[in-house]
């Protein structure tokens, strides 16, 4: 695991596929995730959901560097292992995004491919309204937009009020968690019980700097978008309705929309949507990045079309350019 320095904290991030985190100490190899990889191509940013950690996109991470692509995972500010400090003010959208281009600029990447999930779904938008030259195209799962916001304050206040007045209790319950062997776990169970794991009292900041900022681009300004989207939605989130991801598709030029099967359909039967995921990072790639940012959207049909602005599910997308 490497880091960096951004405002006086600690970042930390993961390289898969010619990264220096996969050199075997004893072997002196790389594991399969660098097969068909270069230090230098294709890299890809996955950001991970809100008070988790990068451990979640290791699985992909994994699978999007056997497949060619140079994948980097990395904690956000107040995330994982990096710094976790107790001001609501360092924690933003904005800042967010500050910090993953601050990692393109580490690493000495000029452009790539961003993919979050809910917390970093958002960034990577902010991303495209701040420095959407630094990005070659964008994969959003889970957004959080206009018709997630009632759903997220009755999901979210419950857990700052938790983590703000109940910090006795809360530790507690931290005390509990680590006890539990993470070898006990499987993969997925220890990224769940690791909220619980965790000082409380950076994740209490989190959620109030995030409460008093802008959550992400106002549609007119996603409008003026001309980035490449693949939108992953999922259907009976209301966190993350799928009518926020149809909004989004129509508001995108350069979009496609997929619908999972599931809320977990990426993490317990991935193959689908990885093999998307992955079909779309190799057009993306293969493209100059004048037409990649640029291209012409096919659009669909009407009656698919309005679906989506209306909240209602559109048929499931495979393939093509939405």
């Amino acid at each position: 695991m490497g880091s960096f320095r951004f405002q006086d904290q600690r970042i930390a991030y993961t390289e898969f596929g010619g990264g220096p985190a996969l050199l075997n100490g004893q072997s002196g190899k790389r594991g399969r995730t660098a097969r068909g990889s270069s230090a230098r191509k294709r890299p890809v940013i996955l950001i991970h959901g809100l008070l988790l950690s990068q451990t979640m996109d290791h699985p992909l991470a994994e699978d999007l560097a056997a497949r060619g692509n140079r994948v980097i995972t990395v904690d956000l500010l107040g995330h994982g292992a990096s710094d976790r400090p107790r001001d609501m003010w360092r924690y933003s959208m904005a800042s967010f995004a500050q910090q993953i281009l601050a990692l393109m600029d580490h690493l000495e990447i000029d452009q790539a491919v961003v993919m979050g999930t809910s917390l970093g779904a958002n960034t990577a938008l902010e991303i495209a309204s701040c420095a959407p030259e630094r990005l070659r195209a964008m994969v959003i799962e889970m957004p959080v937009l206009d018709n997630a916001l009632l759903a997220s304050a009755i999901t979210f206040t419950p857990i700052l009020v938790a983590l703000t007045f109940g910090e006795p209790l809360m530790k507690i319950l931290q005390r509990g968690a680590r006890s539990v062997p993470r070898r006990l776990l499987p993969h997925y169970g220890n990224v769940l019980l690791d909220l619980i794991r965790q000082d409380p009292a950076p994740g209490a900041a989190v959620l109030q700097g995030l409460f008093f900022g802008r959550i992400a681009p106002h549609r007119t300004e996603r409008r003026t978008f001309r980035t490449r989207a693949l939108i992953i939605g999922h259907p009976r989130d209301p966190v993350h309705p799928f009518s926020d991801a149809g909004m989004l598709a129509s508001e995108l030029e350069n979009s496609r929309l997929i619908e999972a099967n599931s809320l977990i359909e990426l993490r317990a039967k991935p193959q689908r949507l990885t093999d998307e995921i992955a079909s779309f990072l190799d057009e993306v790639w293969s493209e100059s990045p004048k037409r990649s940012s640029q291209s012409r959207r096919t659009r669909s049909s009407p009656k698919t079309s309005a679906s989506s602005a209306s909240g209602r599910k559109p048929a499931r997308v495979r393939s093509g350019v939405r």
